[in-house]
């Protein structure tokens, strides 16, 4: 799946991507995990570890080379993912004045 396109049977508005796709200095909130329908057990892990709908979460840094794993701040907990488990999670990237917290 590409990591910007919309997971099937849903529609995202523009600015929404997959985490996978984000570079370090990224913020945003997450919109929503999974791609279609019935939750993947990884999904469902990525849940309870804090990726629901709302939540803030920021890219921290990211491995040389490949970019693989990369470390991410989700609410108050910082973990490392690899980009292939990070696909499924949805994030409205911040703005300017869109009152994420620095």
């Amino acid at each position: 799946m590409d990591a910007v396109a919309a997971p099937f049977g849903v529609s995202l508005a523009p600015g929404f991507v997959s985490l996978a796709a984000l570079p370090p200095g990224t913020r945003g909130n997450v919109v929503g995990v999974g791609s279609n329908g019935a939750l993947s057990a990884l999904e469902r892990r990525l849940l309870e570890f804090g990726f629901v709908s709302g939540e803030q979460v920021e890219i921290l840094a990211e491995a040389r080379p490949g970019r693989d794993p990369f470390v991410v701040r989700i609410g108050q907990t910082t973990l490392a993912l690899r980009r292939d488990e990070a696909r499924s999670v949805w994030v409205e990237l911040a703005h300017a004045g869109s009152g994420l917290h620095p």
